[in-house]
């Protein structure tokens, strides 16, 4: 079953995430993208956010003008809108509703009770059950083989280079998320479902002297941690450090990345411990940073 996020399930925030991946690769502003593509400035920044399912369509236009093959998107799209829609719970409750008629099957015409299922040959099983198991067989297929698609795109997408330096350290991921430890360097938290809840903590909160709002999160889980900035401006550059010399960082790009948050890649962290976050001003000035203890 399906969790349910701020927004929606996440299946929906792992597609919103994958989005905003596309939309950076684009170099695009959200007003840039609405001139090219039939969707509305408000209407992506809803998709991006995770607020709204976007239409398939969305999807696949983003997919071009990032020139991705759209296979993996399509996937997590396909896996968001059956849990946006709940076709699966839909499906289940047909499912008890049919069984309950055939528990007590009503009187025929001449005051007989009618044919009981047990009464049935076993060659024919009632058209209600047989319904349901036909939908409910289909929609899982689908799911199975959407969930193929992501984990063989995944696999493709960490290189066999990738996966031999990650040896060193665990890299397996949970059954929870989509990587541990050294494999979730450079990885997208919420797109890995490191972020999810109970999976995460906010280790470090701190206000730098320009109203910044800055975070260190922190996922036991996934053996990782990354930085997260609110109020930030225009060109402002978020920086983490972990013990071990992995860093990684973020810039806000446009006025949806200040309206809202952005936040750095992971860096992997055996624990929450010495993490270090620093804001680069845009414009100059000197750095503010903090450190976890």
């Amino acid at each position: 079953m399906s969790g349910m996020g701020a927004h929606g399930p996440v299946e929906g925030a792992r597609l919103a995430a994958a989005l905003r991946e596309l939309r950076g690769r684009t170099g695009l502003s959200l007003a840039a993208l609405a001139t090219k593509t039939a969707y509305s400035k408000s209407s992506w920044e809803r998709y991006l956010n995770g607020k709204s399912l976007p239409p398939r369509e969305a999807v696949e236009a983003l997919c071009r003008l990032a020139g991705e093959r759209g296979g993996r998107v399509a996937a997590l799209w396909e896996l968001a809108d059956a849990a946006w829609s709940g076709r699966g719970r839909s499906a289940e409750r047909t499912s008890e509703e049919d069984v309950r008629e055939g528990a007590a099957p009503p009187l025929d015409e001449g005051g007989d009770a009618a044919q009981r299922p047990e009464d049935v040959p076993r060659s024919a099983p009632p058209s209600g059950v047989r319904r349901v198991t036909l939908v409910v067989g289909v929609a899982l297929a689908l799911v199975a083989a959407a969930v193929l698609v992501v984990v063989l795109e995944w696999r493709a997408g960490t290189g066999g280079a990738g996966r031999q330096a990650n040896t060193a350290v665990s890299s397996a991921p949970s059954a929870r998320t989509g990587c541990h430890g050294a494999s979730c360097d450079g990885q997208d938290p919420l797109f890995m479902l490191c972020g999810g809840e109970g999976l995460v903590t906010t280790v470090l909160r701190r206000t730098t002297t320009g109203g910044r709002h800055l975070q260190v999160r922190y996922s036991k889980a996934c053996g990782a941690a990354w930085g997260r900035l609110r109020g930030g401006r225009i060109g402002d550059r978020l920086e983490l450090r972990a013990p071990g010399g992995s860093s990684q960082n973020t810039r806000v790009t446009d006025r949806f990345d200040a309206d809202g948050y952005v936040f750095t890649p992971m860096a992997a962290a055996s624990g929450p411990e010495k993490l270090r976050v620093c804001l680069r001003p845009a414009g100059g000035g000197p750095a503010e940073c903090f450190r976890t203890s």
